[in-house]
């Protein structure tokens, strides 16, 4: 996904929509932010995807928390059909999913690997004073309205 596509203007038949949460660096915020999560989705009609999108935009919050030590933003945009979640954060450090091997009895380090298995798609990019005014990075993930055969397959 480029940089730009959380840019691109929204049509005015109410198709699509995009709202913007700027949380504090506090472990309280990404309970606000879930719970602000499961709202948007419930009144915009899109219950069915409200387990796989609260676990996604946790993970990419909680990484955003742990490996920074500054402010981030949760945005959700509904546009054809897809929801894409994204999280910036002030640290520039590109995410290491390949690395993510956790063992059965390690609390962390599968955030990534839920990610890749969970959405559509998910990628992230690198973020200069430019764009949203602020550095660091923004990683993305989108969920679809159809279920994805395969990938469950692929989890299994």
């Amino acid at each position: 996904m480029p940089a730009d596509a959380f840019a691109e203007p929204c049509d005015d038949h109410g198709s699509c929509w995009e709202y913007t949460l700027h949380i504090p660096h506090d472990a309280r915020a990404v309970g606000i932010a879930r719970s602000t999560l499961h709202a948007v989705l419930v009144r915009h009609g899109l219950a069915q995807l409200l387990d796989t999108a609260v676990l996604l935009a946790t993970e990419l919050l909680t990484n955003a928390y742990l490996h920074s030590d500054g402010p981030a933003s949760l945005r959700l945009r509904w546009r054809s059909g897809v929801l894409r979640i994204g999280v910036w954060d002030t640290d520039p450090t590109p995410p290491d999913a390949e690395s993510q091997s956790a063992g059965p009895e390690t609390e962390s380090g599968r955030g990534l690997l839920l990610v890749r298995v969970c959405a559509d798609e998910w990628g992230w990019f690198l973020l200069g004073d430019e764009i949203f005014g602020a550095r660091g990075k923004f990683v993305w993930c989108e969920l679809g309205t159809e279920p994805d055969a395969e990938r469950w397959d692929v989890a299994a």
